[in-house]
């Protein structure tokens, strides 16, 4: 017994210095995540993404945005670094470039080249033709740590976010854990010059423009929300809340002229447990010490919100099945179809605009 006591203690030992003197610090700080609504009513479960297509099966791992042209080609960026095009009548997939990085955020230029925010390298232009250009790796004297999403303007200005300027994204754990605001929204100008328009987001995320360019929405994965920032009329500079305490995590969004509504792709429920540790700092310290393989995951399903351009929920599309389409990182609205992207999945998606709108 005196034996198995020893190796009881060493055990307590070992893990609780490995605790104390993990190798990469955070800091968290106190805060209170609002009570996290339930699968009911406006968010009620329902398997409508279980009837998706898929595309470009086994071309790539991880699609996480998508752009389509007038003519239906398909344009994502892979886990792999490669920039994508895939044929939308013949489904053939040709590499157009590999940013030596990895490619999130993706959108048509009115140059025809692609706009695409990469996580290690920021903000690029890649061309038809497989050119690829950085346009901007900094802005403010930070440089980009973790370039996330971002819309094109009709005029060429880019519309992008800055997940964090602390954590890149292979601390991306960090950066929730800690929550200390270090997401920017900035603006690439066809001039060649970076504006910094907001600071302190908690993990800027997805990023879209309003009717008419009047606005810009960025998420903030972290605060289980979308804000507006105004850019033209009375209101120009105003920042406010557009829709709070989401049910899961708000990953890219786009907006959908043809039907005035805002596609939310949400990257996973809400996890209880990292909610109630908000108002505990060390907790959350000590939770990010641990072994990766017991680090806090989403449940895996897809989950898509469709929301109008008052903030209202319009479309509610869920698929729990083991099999559903996840997690979905990206959705956008391109003729007939609503198009799905994915960070860690074999394939794009799509399902059918009308069934998208439908309320069954």
């Amino acid at each position: 017994m005196k034996r198995a006591g020893g190796w009881l203690f060493l055990i307590i030992a070992i893990v609780g210095g490995y605790l104390l003197f993990y190798p990469v610090e955070i800091e968290p700080v106190k805060w209170q995540a609002p009570p996290a609504p339930p699968l009911e009513n406006d968010y009620a479960l329902n398997a409508r993404l279980a009837q998706v297509e898929r595309l470009a099966t086994g071309a790539g791992d991880g699609p996480e945005d998508v752009a389509v042209s007038a003519d239906g080609d398909i344009y994502t960026g892979y886990l792999d670094g490669r920039v994508v095009r895939v044929d939308g009548h013949t489904g053939e997939v040709t590499t157009l470039a590999d940013t030596g990085g990895r490619p999130l955020g993706i959108g048509l230029l009115p140059d025809g080249g692609l706009a695409v925010a990469d996580a290690y390298r920021g903000l690029l232009r890649v061309g038809l033709d497989g050119s690829l250009e950085v346009l901007a790796a900094q802005a403010n004297g930070l440089a980009f740590r973790f370039a996330d999403d971002l819309d094109v303007a009709r005029d060429g200005t880019v519309y992008f976010s800055d997940a964090s300027w602390k954590y890149g994204m292979e601390h991306l754990l960090a950066d929730f854990l800690e929550h200390r605001g270090t997401g920017r929204l900035l603006r690439y100008n066809p001039d060649g010059t970076v504006d910094e328009l907001l600071q302190n987001l908690y993990f800027a995320n997805g990023v879209a423009l309003g009717p008419d360019e009047q606005y810009v929405l960025v998420n903030e994965t972290g605060a289980y929300r979308v804000t507006r920032l105004w850019l033209k009329g009375p209101r120009a500079g105003e920042r406010e809340v557009f829709i709070d305490n989401l049910p899961g995590f708000p990953d890219n969004i786009s907006f959908d002229a043809q039907s005035g509504v805002f596609w939310l792709a949400l990257y996973g429920p809400r996890d209880s447990a990292l909610d109630a540790t908000a108002d505990k700092p060390f907790l959350r310290k000590l939770i990010y010490r641990l072994p990766e393989f017991l680090h806090p995951m989403p449940a895996h399903l897809g989950f898509v919100l469709g929301v109008d351009t008052d903030g209202r929920i319009v479309a509610n599309l869920q698929d729990h099945g083991d099999g559903a389409y996840g997690p979905v990182t990206s959705a956008e609205r391109a003729g007939d179809h609503l198009y799905l992207g994915s960070l860690s999945a074999d394939s794009l998606a799509r399902l059918s605009i009308d069934d998208a709108l439908s309320g069954d």
